[in-house]
């Protein structure tokens, strides 16, 4: 499933110069769990491209063309207050340079922790919202499906069901609000402890009465009905025994006995790992029955309890409120398609009207993104949670587009008014016999043609998502989206509880810390940036980045300041740090050997566009451009005896790209069309495109280089004496 799409993207940069076209027409997406790999030399627009992600563009940047949707919205489009919600929290950056990231003067711990508990409280403030929300959506739905405007009892009974909702989902809320904080309290408590008794164990602890104390304190806040209940004496009279322990040591003035502390840590610690391991109660189910039944909470194990509580909650409510909510997301997918139908007739008219037209009239264009924009919303269907849809962006781009024609155009003016005046000073002044140390800057002109195409793009897009939703509809299944809806509510109300104590936060960090390689995290908590080496800053930059959980993790060249043997350490633990967490991970290197291990698809930039896209063993094993053999043949590795080929020349000067393939001219394969015009990029198989002339099929044939055939033999050798090592071994017959 796509997590990022991002289509037709242009960025330039003005300069004194003039106009700098960094990127010229990407298109990429970024599946869910991927690795997609973006490789060129410094200058080929691959981090420009990154940075326009994470909404961090230079203040001269210009975006001439594009989208990158996200979860419904257009990243080229947003505010920055909107970035705020995502940058950090669901899309995360780890740089070149890590001490880029981190504040000299501020210590570790608080850089881990500060954006944890802000984000976790604003995060918790927008469940909030979004669940009220969607129920009283679902409320007005209903009405319309079973049509309770002309029945007051009807429409009484759907308000009564959406209100019992939201009442049982605080107490559910509440429930497991109290559960989680308990469970929290035991991590905290059994990490406290484990770390101490090492210390204790290497006779290097200290402060042992007041960690002693906070170990307690924390074990003592497991203590509820479903997590600390049967064995709460046995807590009770350790932690009082090991706290007794210390106190008498400190009357006395005597040492320490530290193989009884030891003990009583052990047995505190076992407690709390059975608590921690028993079974977790249908809080979701437990909460309506609290609310509503008037009988105590049947004495049951919990997995008999479970049973119970779900059987109850199906009965009294859950079926019919999940019979009327499949009405009402059946009532509002109806409307829905209604007014596709419509603005899909709307779009191919204005499609027709844009190209016929010359100049676009600014009062014309205003009307026709306000009615375009009303009909779009309509279309909408509100419960339909996977916002992939262009619909949701329509209306931001749209605007952004008329406005940088409009802005384009007072631009154009001005711009020109500009040079024509520069250059006729420095004509006065040559025709006088003088040599200005200085030339007109050339005039930056905004392309209101490309803005008008993309106008078009944008209707033309829109219009084929609706027609293919359409013929798609006769196979929408009702019975599964209604119950994604009911779980989105679940998780949603649950997320309002989800706020990050400091507490809570510095053990997560600590245990991040961990996972990420840094040895005793808990004396480097509160070290500074300065005390770190280059590969463990680059680790607590990881850590920092990892502590939102986001969704994508953008590494912009992570390793190249890095050496060999740290390299190697970073990438591999990026590799476990992906599986473990489910992350989404763009990696720009200008190194294709660094991703040979870790990327599922590559993606090869050079002068702003994209010339070669893959899956690894595609560009690999069957690479087709020639600047991907040129990467290729430049790649060190072990068994390579013959001289490295470096790519001759320069990259070209992108304030005037090349009329053709921008490498032609470090091209030895290149033919007279490609300084003539660009390639496109041709097909391979279905994943696999590049853009060179060579694949055309009246090129004539050329092979890659020798030192790439050889490798990829090589390469291709090692694959299969792996795989047949790794395949299991016949049993010999009797």
């Amino acid at each position: 499933m796509k997590i990022l799409d991002v289509s037709n993207l242009r960025i330039s940069f003005r300069t004194v110069n003039g106009k700098v076209q960094a990127v010229r027409g990407v298109d990429f997406y970024l599946n869910e769990g991927e690795t997609l790999a973006i490789v060129g030399e410094s200058g080929s627009g691959k981090s420009v491209t990154a940075r326009a992600i994470l909404g961090i563009s230079a203040g001269n940047a210009i975006t001439e063309s594009g989208e990158m949707l996200y979860d419904g919205q257009d990243l080229l489009k947003i505010s920055e207050e909107d970035f705020h919600k995502i940058r950090g929290d669901q899309i995360a950056m780890i740089f070149q340079d890590p001490l880029s990231a981190l504040n000299p003067i501020v210590r570790i711990g608080k850089q881990l922790t500060e954006a944890m508990i802000i984000k976790s409280r604003s995060a918790s403030k927008r469940s909030r919202r979004t669940f009220k929300s969607t129920l009283t959506r679902l409320n007005r739905f209903t009405d319309f499906a079973t049509n309770a405007d002309s029945n007051p009892q009807i429409k009484e009974a759907n308000a009564l069901r959406c209100k019992n909702f939201a009442a049982f989902e605080q107490k559910h809320v509440e429930l497991e609000y109290a559960f989680n904080t308990a469970k929290e309290s035991i991590s905290e408590a059994v990490y406290l402890i484990v770390n101490l008794s090492l210390e204790i164990s290497k006779h290097v602890a200290g402060n042992i009465a007041k960690r002693s104390e906070n170990i307690c304190r924390h074990a003592l806040r497991a203590v509820s009905p479903f997590v600390v209940n049967a064995e709460v004496g046995a807590l009770n009279y350790n932690c009082t025994g090991l706290l007794n322990l210390i106190a008498l040591a400190k009357k006395n003035g005597s040492a320490m006995d530290y193989t009884g502390i030891i003990e009583y840590f052990n047995v505190i610690k076992e407690i709390l790992l059975r608590a921690d391991a028993l079974p977790v109660p249908d809080f979701f189910a437990m909460g309506y029955y609290l609310t509503f039944c008037p009988d105590a909470l049947p004495a049951l194990p919990v997995p008999e309890l479970n049973v119970f509580l779900n059987e109850y909650i199906n009965k009294f409510f859950m079926l019919e409120f999940s019979e009327n909510t499949e009405h009402a997301l059946r009532y509002s997918f109806g409307v829905s398609l209604e007014n596709k139908k419509i603005i899909i007739e709307e779009l191919k008219a204005a499609e027709a009207r844009i190209s016929a037209s010359g100049a676009l009239i600014k009062a014309e264009m205003k009307e026709l993104e306000k009615n375009l924009s009303g009909l779009v919303e309509q279309s909408i269907d509100k419960f339909r949670l996977k916002k992939d849809s262009p619909a949701y962006t329509f209306e931001s781009s749209l605007l952004s587009e008329i406005n940088s024609y409009f802005d384009g155009i007072k631009h154009n003016v001005k711009e020109q008014n500009r040079f024509d005046k520069e250059s006729r000073k420095f004509a006065a002044l040559k025709e006088k016999g003088k040599n200005p140390d200085w030339k007109p800057i050339p005039a930056g002109l905004a392309d209101l043609n490309l803005i008008k195409e993309n106008i078009i793009i944008l209707f033309a897009r829109l219009r084929e998502d609706y027609e293919q939703n359409l013929a798609d509809a006769p196979n929408h299944d009702f019975k599964a989206q209604t119950l994604e809806v009911i779980d989105f509510l679940r998780e949603t109300a649950l997320a309002v509880a989800r706020v990050e104590t400091p507490s809570s936060a510095k053990i997560k960090a600590l245990k991040i810390m961990e996972e990420v390689g840094i040895p005793e995290p808990a004396k480097r908590y509160r070290q500074y940036p300065f005390q770190f080496s280059g590969g463990m800053r680059q680790r607590i930059v990881i850590a920092i980045a990892l502590t939102a959980n986001p969704r994508i993790l953008i590494c912009d060249e992570p390793t190249t300041a890095l050496d060999v043997t740290i390299q190697a350490q970073i990438l591999e633990l990026i590799n476990r740090l992906k599986e473990r967490h489910g992350l989404s991970i763009i990696f720009i290197t200008h190194d294709l050997g660094v991703v040979a291990n870790m990327a599922d698809r590559i993606a090869v930039m050079y002068a702003g566009k994209i010339v070669e896209y893959g899956t690894s063993e595609e560009v690999f094993y069957s690479p087709a451009h020639p600047y991907t053999w040129a990467l290729l043949s430049s790649m060190p590795d072990l068994e390579t005896k013959e001289k490295l080929d470096a790519i001759p020349g320069t990259p070209p000067n992108m304030l005037n790209p090349p009329k053709g393939d921008a490498f032609a001219v470090r091209n030895k394969y290149a033919l007279k069309i490609d300084f003539e015009e660009e390639p496109p990029l041709f097909r391979i198989t279905d994943t696999h495109y590049a853009a060179t002339w060579l694949l055309h099929p009246h090129a004539p044939k050329v092979e890659p280089p020798k030192i790439v055939t050889e490798r990829i033999e090589r390469s291709k050798k090692r694959f299969e004496e792996k795989k047949a090592k790794s395949a299991p071994k016949e049993e010999v017959s009797q």
